[in-house]
């Protein structure tokens, strides 16, 4: 099984269609062996600090299959600030896990 973490979901990471399942999880609920997908580098900083295991900036393409979970990490507040490394009051995130049914 691939796994990404990533913070957004594009209707683009569909090659076939299908039926996408949301799962709203905890933080602790994702896992450590995921692909860093982020592609904002303070963000990568800032789930680093809460995951406590290393978070990447990698911009990339993710296609998701059925052998593929993808973990969104969904920022709520607006933009970051630049050169955040911590949530800002007024910021979270809502974790979930994506899948094809």
């Amino acid at each position: 099984m691939k796994k990404f973490l990533t913070n957004a979901f594009s209707i683009q990471m569909l090659q076939k269609g299908g039926l996408v399942r949301f799962d709203e999880i905890a933080l602790e609920d994702i896992p450590t062996d995921v692909v860093s997908a982020i592609g904002h580098a303070d963000t990568a900083a800032v789930l680093t600090n809460m995951l406590g295991f290393p978070v990447s900036m990698n911009r990339m393409n993710v296609v998701l299959d059925e052998n593929t979970e993808l973990y969104v990490a969904q920022l709520v507040g607006g933009r970051l600030p630049e050169g955040v490394t911590t949530l800002p009051e007024g910021y979270s995130f809502k974790f979930y896990r994506v899948t094809i049914v």
